[in-house]
Parts: structure tokens; C-alpha cells; sequence
């Protein structure tokens, strides 16, 4: 534990502090000609978060434990009023020194100021707060969303102020639909859901993979001795046309070319006998029938394929043969170990789980298209590469024009599965892209007259505002709200510029996108990394959407793990907190509104120590 410093005398302390504005309005005063392009009423964010990059180049906390010992404040809560923050303590050590107070320059926002800023920001953004807290909450949308009024009216009921559609998935006449859904609740205006489209950007995601066939694994239920619990229970539809709807639980399958046709009658008595792809015997026995549709319970563990011949018999007797049709295709997935091979492919097509020698060595490498372009010319050896969330990790070892041959270093010990539309991270590799996508221009377009907010994927640079602002006015929706998704690495390191260009939008907010900040950043600086873009955007008075796997469990399961109620409690933080889709979605709002009300009853900001930050600087 490091020791605690000696207070200073009144004089140094003052002499510190004074360095710390001279500091400020010296760098406010070199970037003059930003301030200058914004409109008038953002002038005061832009000086007030010029002033906080030049205080957080500065290592705090010495300075800030001495103040805090001779009761003064600690500047821990300075984030929305920088200047004031300064004046106030230099006030308080003019007094202490017996001087009389100096005449200083008014700050561009008061402590007050500042907060009323962000609150009017905020609303500007997300609309006015529930009565009962001041936290949005903000819903992924399902594709069922498009044909489920009641449930959207259920999400509205329980808490969601916002629906996001995430236009990666589906299709504009989905989107469409779920947004005129949403703005026909019937909820008073006030209450009314806002729609917030994300577009894909240049996303960077593995292709399709090959198939592994058609394939079904009937499993029954045991218990912890291996006694049958519940058996496996297929239904088999032996007549003409369309089978009616299998009962819950069970799995429904045609009987194929069906010799002879079935008996009016069967005896109880009756089995389905199959000879499974392990070439072990399995039977299923009657248990139901209702005319054509038959239902059999087995007791064990049965793998069948598509075009499985099966009998029904009676004891010893064949009643009638078929084939089972109707097996569902199983998606295809690599199983990857530490050390095995990948090789990323420019090509769009499918990829393959590779094959094995007799030595087990792989002869072929396993292959996954990646869908980002930019992957195979900006890539270098040696750089890293995650998939899957952070799942997998993996280094270049070599690469060409169409290939990134990659080195497994992170797995499961019992192999990690990855599947095709799994997210690849690059965070090592530099990219210069732009975030708008034709598609996303395309995507712009369709949901111009349907949106509220439009939230920007993979943006990296001011550039990449400047072009959805353009595109924005073009199609007239000058007034739409702004989202910035700060998900890369070049997005978090170029924040301050970043956030200086948008404030000229006048609706505008960031998204802290957890997931892949994670990933590009390592987990072990998330925390850190959410904090400094907290403090950032709250320097320039703007709202910020808390990301990624909020309550993720409980919307999945219907109960929350432990560490998620922490975690939410956390977003407490923020303007805004996101869930994702989930068949238990309404309970999740439900929960995670209660969790923020009892939180907002006693919550105050703690003083914060302030070490230098490492994205507090603008480029020349």
C-alpha cells in the first residue's frame, strides 16, 4: 500500500490547481477553431470537454488526497463542470491563504449548468425520463417482434423506452413492420416506444459453413443413477398431405414411401425399430396415435438421419417399412483445439471442418469465409484475431491475398465450437474503412420515414460522422437522432475527436458496446475502458447507452446469474441500459426497471481518483 502524502501548504496546492486551469484554457485556446465550427449552443460542451482532456493529462491524485485532507473538495466529481470545479477550490485556498479573491473569466458552465446540459441532452436524445426513474431502457426487437403486437405492448407495459431493430438481420419489410408496431402502441405519447436502427456497418463476421447433414439425436431424460426420467418422444406422420402440429415436446417426422399403407388398427404392442448411424438397434414403442399420426417413447439414446429406413412391427412381425424424411439440416461448426490451423478465405463460400490424416495431423485445415475485405490487405503476421466474442483466439501466420492462415491459441481444453455469423475481431490491425456501407445507405433509406435514432456501427474516425450526418440530410432526417457505437479500438482511441465532431449534431449520444470493446481492448481493461468513456461523454454533456449483455441469462432463462444483478445495478451509470432479445425478455425489463428505481432512491456519484487518461488528447 503506498503511503499517504503530507498535505501540502495552501500556496503549493493553490499553485497546482492554478496550473491545472492555465492548463485548460490554454488548450481550449488551441483548439479555438473547433469550438468555432460548432453551433453556438454546444460551444460550452466543446469547452467544457476540451478542459476535462487537459485536466486528465495530468496525473490527479496526489493533488487530489491532499485537497480531500484539509477538507477541501477533491475534484472527484469535476466531469460536467471543469472549469467551476477549479474556480471553487481556488476560492477556497484564497480564503485559506488570507488573499483576496481573484477576478477570473466566467467558466462555460456552472455545476448546475452542467447537469441541466446533460439532462437536456438526454431528453433531446431519448425523451423525457418515467416518473419513476430516470434510466432508459432500451430492447433488441426479435424477428418475431414484426408479427407480435401484444408482445411489444407486454415490452411497453413492462419498461422499454426504446426499441432497437439491428439491421444485420432480416430485411427492410421486418424492420418496417416492427417499426410501425411499435408506434402503434397504444401508450400516451409521452410513453410511447422511440425506434432506434443499428446499422451493420463493415462488419466483420465468419461465412456459412458447410451442412453436417440431417441428422437428429433422440435423447431421453435421466437422472443422477441413469434412471429413465422422461423418455425421448417422436411423432411420425404416416398419412397424405400436410402433418397437423406435433405437441410440445415432441419431435415430428414423415414416414417416407410407407409399404404397406398403415393398418386401420395397431396393437399396443406395436414398435418403431431403426438400426441407428452407430449400427446399434433402437426401438420406440406406441405410446399414441391420433389417425395418421403415431407417437413412440424411446428409452434410449438414438442418432437417425434423414432417409433412416424403419420398421413397425408387432412382436416378430413386420407390420409396414418406410423412411424417416422430414430430419432437420444440423448447422455446420468447427471444433477448434489450441494449436490446430484456420484458414480465413476472401472467397464468399462455404467453409469446412478440414480432414485428418492417420496421424490425426490435419491433412486439409479447417476454412471459414470472413466477410470484411479490408481483413486480407490491412492484416499483418503476428497480428491477433478473435472470433466468437472473444471466444477464440487465434495470430496470423501467414497470409496472402485471399488467405489469412491462422495459428489456434486460445480454446476450450475440449475444443471451442465456432459457427458461421460469429463476430472475428482484428484488434491489432489498423483499418482505414469508412462505417457506411452501401448497404447501410440502402438500409438509411428504407428506414428513413420509420426511425427516431440511428445508432453507427464500426465507426473509427470524425469522418465517419461527417458522412452519416451527410447522408442523414440528404434524406431529410437532419432531425433524427445520432448513436455512436464505440466498438473498436480506433473508435476508443480517437473518442475526444470524435465526440468533438458529433456535438455539432444536435441530437446525439454513444453506445458503449461491451462485447467487442472486450474484445478489441482485452477484458481485463473493459472496466477501465467504460469508465474513461463515461467520464468523456458526461465532460461533454452527452448521453450514454450501456451495452452488451445486460441481464443477458435472465432474458435467455428466465432467471439471473448473481454477477448480472451487480451488473445491472452498474447501468445506473449510464442514460440508457440495452437488453438483448430473449424468450424471457418481459421479465428481464420488468426486473432490470425495478433494479434501477431502488437504485436511483439512494444513489450518488463517489469521488474518483484521477490517474492520466490514456485517450485524453486531440490529433494536430
Amino acid at each position: 500500500m503506498s503511503a499517504v502524502p503530507t498535505p501540502s501548504p495552501p500556496r503549493l496546492l493553490y499553485d497546482a490547481v492554478s496550473e491545472l486551469r492555465r492548463a485548460a484554457l490554454a488548450y481550449e485556446q488551441a483548439h479555438q477553431d473547433r469550438i468555432d465550427a460548432l453551433p453556438p449552443q454546444r460551444r460550452a460542451s466543446a469547452r467544457n470537454l476540451l478542459h476535462y482532456i487537459a485536466v486528465r493529462q495530468a496525473d490527479l491524485r496526489p493533488l487530489q488526497t491532499q485537497l480531500a485532507q484539509i477538507g477541501l473538495s477533491s475534484l472527484g466529481m469535476l466531469e460536467t463542470h471543469v472549469l467551476a470545479a477549479l474556480d471553487a477550490v481556488l476560492d477556497r485556498l484564497e480564503d485559506l491563504l488570507g488573499h483576496a479573491r481573484s477576478q477570473r473569466a466566467a467558466p462555460p458552465c456552472t455545476f448546475d449548468e452542467g447537469l441541466q446540459l446533460l439532462q437536456h441532452n438526454t431528453t433531446a436524445l431519448l425523451n423525457p425520463p418515467r416518473p419513476e426513474r430516470e434510466v432508459r431502457i432500451m430492447v433488441t426487437l426479435a424477428t418475431e417482434a414484426a408479427q407480435d403486437a401484444a408482445g411489444l405492448r407486454a415490452l411497453t407495459e413492462a419498461g422499454m423506452d426504446i426499441a432497437r431493430i439491428n439491421c444485420a438481420h432480416d430485411d427492410a419489410a421486418v424492420w418496417q413492420r416492427m417499426a410501425e408496431l411499435v408506434h402503434g402502441t397504444d401508450a400516451s405519447p409521452q410513453r410511447r416506444p422511440l425506434v432506434q436502427i443499428d446499422l451493420a456497418g463493415p462488419k466483420s463476421r465468419t461465412g456459412e459453413l458447410l451442412p453436417q447433414g440431417r441428422i437428429l439425436h433422440l435423447r431421453p431424460r435421466h437422472d443422477v443413477r441413469g434412471q429413465i426420467i422422461a423418455p425421448a418422444l417422436l411423432a411420425l406422420w404416416c398419412g397424405e398431405g400436410p402433418p397437423p402440429q406435433a405437441p410440445e415436446g415432441q419431435i415430428l417426422l414423415h414416414a417416407g414411401a410407407l409399404h404397406p399403407p398403415l393398418p386401420a388398427q395397431l396393437p399396443s404392442s406395436a414398435r418403431l425399430q431403426v438400426t441407428d448411424l452407430r449400427s446399434r438397434a433402437r426401438q420406440g414403442r406406441l405410446i399414441s396415435r391420433e389417425g395418421a399420426l403415431l407417437v413412440f417413447a424411446f428409452e434410449r439414446s438414438a442418432y437417425l438421419a434423414e432417409g433412416m429406413p424403419f420398421k413397425l412391427t408387432n412382436g416378430t412381425t413386420e407390420m409396414a417399412a418406410g423412411t424417416l424424411q422430414g430430419i432437420a439440416e444440423v448447422p455446420g461448426e468447427l471444433r477448434l483445439f489450441v494449436g490446430d490451423p484456420l484458414v480465413l478465405l476472401r472467397e464468399e463460400r462455404p467453409g469446412h471442418a478440414g480432414q485428418r490424416g492417420d496421424d490425426g495431423a490435419f491433412t486439409t485445415p479447417p476454412q471459414v469465409h470472413c466477410t470484411l475485405d479490408a481483413a486480407f490487405t490491412s492484416t499483418q503476421v503476428g497480428q491477433s484475431v478473435w472470433l466468437d466474442d472473444g471466444r477464440i483466439g487465434a495470430v496470423i501466420e501467414t497470409r496472402t491475398d485471399d488467405t489469412l492462415q491462422l495459428r489456434i491459441t486460445h480454446a476450450e481444453p475440449s475444443g471451442s465450437r465456432l459457427k458461421a455469423e460469429k463476430g472475428i475481431n482484428f484488434p491489432d490491425t489498423r483499418f482505414d474503412l469508412p462505417a457506411l456501407t452501401e448497404k447501410d445507405r440502402d438500409d438509411l433509406a428504407a428506414m428513413a420515414r420509420h426511425l427516431d435514432l440511428v445508432a453507427l456501427s464500426f465507426l473509427r474516425s470524425p469522418q465517419d460522422v461527417r458522412q452519416l450526418r451527410a447522408e442523414l440530410s440528404a434524406r431529410q432526417r437532419d432531425d433524427a437522432g445520432v448513436v455512436l457505437k464505440i466498438e473498436n479500438r480506433q473508435a476508443f482511441d480517437h473518442l475526444p475527436a470524435i465526440l468533438l465532431e458529433a456535438l455539432a449534431h444536435p441530437r446525439l449520444g454513444v453506445m458503449v458496446a461491451r462485447g467487442d470493446l472486450a474484445v478489441e481492448l482485452g477484458f481485463e481493461r473493459l472496466s477501465e475502458a467504460q469508465e474513461e468513456i463515461l467520464w468523456m461523454c458526461e465532460a461533454a454533456h452527452l448521453p450514454v447507452i450501456w451495452a452488451t449483455q445486460i441481464l443477458d441469462t435472465m432474458a435467455r432463462s428466465g432467471l439471473p446469474s448473481r454477477p448480472e444483478v451487480s451488473d445491472a445495478a452498474l447501468s445506473i451509470r449510464a442514460e440508457c441500459a440495452m437488453l438483448n432479445k430473449g424468450p424471457h425478455i418481459v421479465e428481464a425489463v420488468r426486473f432490470l426497471s425495478g433494479v434501477l428505481e431502488r437504485m436511483e432512491g439512494h444513489y450518488a456519484k463517489r469521488m474518483t481518483l484521477r490517474r492520466p487518461l490514456s485517450i485524453a488528447e486531440l490529433p494536430n
